[in-house]
């Protein structure tokens, strides 16, 4: 009998898909899960790619991992540019970005903002809005691993659609 694919069955009851990324994308992904025993049960974990810890496969990670090899590989954004869950300040509550490329000159400024949401895109085009704004990025992505929109903020208020990101220089 075949075994079940370990992305696929974390996938499943979520709203996240992967075709946004390639077969050898996801197979170098999977390749890379291993298991632990987590409160009495085998659970699914990879060595994150930015952070160097253990982190378990919850869907949006999965997209995430996926992305940051992607940004890593493909456009050229070395690791130390990258940072994951990075707060972010609106007075006195913080949010958590999901992946924040910095400045190559400025590397505490923010570069590209990207978040990773289930396929409500307004939702999450809006809070992609508020992370640039707050932060000053002048680019944003969104993403739910099938659908990707790239922005370019020409003012706070202005954000134009853009094809893709730019390549690291």
């Amino acid at each position: 009998m075949k075994q079940p694919d370990i992305i696929q069955t974390i996938l499943k009851d979520s709203n996240y898909h992967l075709t946004l990324f390639t077969e050898d994308e996801i197979n170098k992904l999977r390749k890379n899960i291993f298991t632990k025993i987590l409160r009495c049960k085998e659970t699914s974990f990879v060595k994150c790619i930015v952070r160097g810890k253990d982190i378990q496969l919850e869907p949006e990670e999965i997209v995430r991992q996926l992305y940051a090899a992607r940004l890593m590989k493909k456009y050229g954004y070395p690791k130390k540019r990258l940072f994951f869950e990075y707060s972010v300040n609106f007075g006195r509550e913080k949010k958590k970005a999901d992946i924040v490329i910095f400045d190559k000159d400025r590397s505490d400024t923010g570069y590209i903002i990207v978040e990773l949401k289930k396929p409500k895109l307004k939702d999450g085009k809006n809070q992609l809005r508020s992370y640039c704004n707050a932060t000053g990025a002048p680019i944003g992505v969104w993403t739910n691993g099938e659908q990707i929109s790239h922005y370019h903020r020409k003012d706070p208020n202005y954000f134009e659609d853009i094809t893709d990101i730019p390549n690291a220089k």
